[in-house]
């Protein structure tokens, strides 16, 4: 059976490894190892950091849209009642970036919700 050599694919998965940690510290862009292992825990974080940022970033839509609402005298969940209530259907990601860029809009989606509250 031939001999497989491996000087050519070897030496890309070499470079790979290089290129992905480079900027890291120590061991971690020096040895074979430490690149190794290194890159498997990045990508481990990368991975869990991506499902976090949709849970941060719906943290931080609530928190606008809960300022916006306290602002016209309704609290977040009578807010969003309101609007359901009303049957107006605008997710999260809308509403706060109504309440940061449009302080008129977002006073007639409270009275809207502030109608649809009293008359329930």
């Amino acid at each position: 059976m031939a001999r497989v050599k491996r000087a050519v694919s070897g030496r890309k998965k070499r470079q790979t490894l290089v290129e992905r940690t480079k900027g890291y510290y120590g061991t971690s862009s020096r040895t074979f190892r430490g690149m190794k292992e290194q890159s498997q825990h990045s990508g481990q974080y990368a991975y869990r950091d991506r499902r976090n940022k949709k849970r941060t970033m719906r943290a931080l839509w609530i928190q606008r849209i809960n300022a916006a609402a306290r602002m016209n005298d309704l609290s977040y969940s009578q807010f969003m009642h309101g609007l359901k209530l009303a049957g107006v259907e605008l997710d999260r990601k809308v509403l706060a970036q109504v309440a940061y860029e449009d302080e008129t809009s977002f006073a007639s989606l409270a009275d809207v919700a502030k109608k649809a509250l009293r008359q329930a």
